[in-house]
């Protein structure tokens, strides 16, 4: 179950009182105010606001790419606000994968080959890397494909490799950022099946930025941020405008 209030005890991810501020010359941009957020394993949560309405920020400060001005935010128990850098780092690799609009695929390495990537970071053998990237790359439908280098593949094809990459490791959650922005809505509506899969099938806790209400309908809950505040609401809000 999804909640906004902080009343969460025993959640997967538990948000409280994060703040994030900014400094433009000498104007101060406050992105988030306040925010609390309970996600338990296995939710899908979807975000949606206007530009500049600090979802990217909020993912951010999730997967630990950004520390927050103030308050704290808690993983399975452990406090990633409080880790030091290299600490951080660590956590980030064991626990969080990353799905970007922009595919992020190196062009001069094969789909095994970025696949792999996450992994050479660990202590798993040649041979045990190769039956990760391999499961990962079936479970996305590209088992076929794992030899074939970026330019060979079709844009539902390269992000399919990156969800692949952000699964290899089987990461305690998922954070998408507009995973299906840059795509058509054939090749869109396959990598959301996909997404549901991970969700459904395997147990996957994802967190995704969104502005397709389309999209955003696939998952359990919608939040909307407005002003840094997150507010839950309907999709018919949303689509009627009521979230600018």
């Amino acid at each position: 179950m999804v909640r906004v209030d902080g009343s969460g005890t025993s959640s997967l991810i538990k948000v409280r009182g994060l703040d994030k501020k900014y400094y433009r010359g000498g104007e101060e941009i406050h992105v988030l105010q306040e925010l609390n957020l309970d996600v338990d394993a296995g939710d899908f949560v979807a975000f949606m606001g206007p530009s500049g309405s600090g979802k990217t920020t909020l993912l951010n400060l999730l997967g630990g790419l950004d520390v927050p001005s103030a308050g704290s935010i808690s993983v399975a128990g452990d406090e990633i606000t409080s880790m030091s850098r290299s600490s951080l780092t660590e956590w980030r690799a064991r626990h969080v994968g990353f799905i970007f609009q922009m595919y992020n695929l190196i062009p001069v390495l094969t789909a095994f080959q970025n696949v792999e990537l996450p992994l050479l970071l660990t202590r798993l053998s040649k041979s045990q890397r190769r039956q990760h990237v391999e499961t990962a790359l079936n479970v996305v439908g590209l088992g076929d494909r794992m030899h074939h280098y970026p330019r060979q593949l079709s844009g539902g094809q390269e992000q399919r490799v990156t969800i692949a990459r952000a699964i290899v490791s089987d990461p305690t959650f998922l954070l998408c950022d507009e995973p299906t922005g840059d795509l058509d809505r054939k090749s869109a509506d396959e990598i959301m099946h996909l997404i549901l899969t991970l969700v459904k099938q395997y147990k996957k806790t994802v967190l995704m930025v969104t502005h397709d209400p389309v999209v955003a309908q696939r998952a359990d809950v919608t939040l909307h941020l407005e002003k840094g505040v997150l507010v839950e609401g309907s999709l018919e809000r949303v689509m009627s405008g009521g979230a600018q």
